[in-house]
């Protein structure tokens, strides 16, 4: 697999070229690729098919001039900026029929990453759908003790015709208020939140970023450095949606 760490200088860009690679690879232009990259600008960015006012507190963004963006993948709003690592894998399927199945994908990947994380007698673990948690006792179930589990990774899925881009967050050192001051309660939540604010759901990876990134790498024999991505494609998806106010917006 294929390594890119690149941030591109705006929270829209990086956006815009996610989705570039998973067309560049759905046109046989690109390998499998893992990219890691981190927004310095604070920012909401919201799922393919969110409605902006149910998840996000826009007036308070709007005061604060928060950005509300709109990545091209579903799943729920999330909060990104320093502290944030973003990953991003794109995937060819030939070779893993199974995962166009999103329920394998989902356990596959989150497994793997999960592993991989799991450090310091912390158990990192898929908790939902498609959240990482951090455990502080795996000897019982979420449903014995809830607050015990709390979530650090969010991800989310887009498929392409023969390739997928599977995305998500890492928290290890953001400042969790954030997340709080600019979302609303989730329109639907996963059952191990068991209905908790987002500042006692959330939490911190407690790894340094070169240490997470070298994990995730290692897990994913992401060896090789990708040196030419798809410049052209990512400036043509900016141009057309990434910079449109009614490409975020308008839902």
């Amino acid at each position: 697999m294929q390594y890119l760490e690149l941030t591109l200088p705006t929270p829209e860009e990086n956006l815009a070229l996610d989705e570039a690679l998973l067309r560049a690879a759905d046109a046989d232009r690109l390998d499998d690729v893992l990219r890691v990259w981190e927004s310095s600008r604070l920012a909401v960015v919201v799922g393919r098919a969110s409605r902006l006012e149910e998840e996000v507190d826009v007036a308070q963004c709007q005061s604060l001039g928060v950005p509300i963006l709109r990545r091209c993948s579903g799943g729920c709003a999330v909060v990104i900026g320093r502290g944030c690592l973003l990953y991003s894998l794109v995937l060819h399927l030939e070779d893993r029929p199974g995962w166009r199945r999103v329920d394998v994908l989902h356990a596959q990947v989150l497994t793997k990453l999960g592993e991989a994380l799991s450090i310091n007698g912390l158990s990192i673990v898929r908790a939902g759908i498609s959240d990482l948690a951090i455990v502080h006792d795996v000897t019982q179930g979420p449903e014995n003790d809830a607050a015990r589990w709390r979530k650090v990774s969010g991800n989310s899925v887009r498929y392409g015709r023969w390739c997928v881009l599977y995305h998500g967050t890492i928290l290890y050192q953001f400042d969790l208020t954030w997340i709080g001051r600019l979302l609303r309660q989730p329109p639907r939540e996963p059952d191990y939140r068991a209905g908790r604010p987002h500042e006692m759901f959330v939490a911190n990876l407690p790894l340094e970023r070169e240490e997470m990134i070298m994990r995730i790498r290692q897990a994913w024999s992401a060896d090789s450095i990708l040196h030419s991505w798809p410049h052209a494609q990512m400036r043509e998806l900016l141009a057309s949606r990434y910079s449109q106010t009614a490409w975020h917006w308008e839902r």
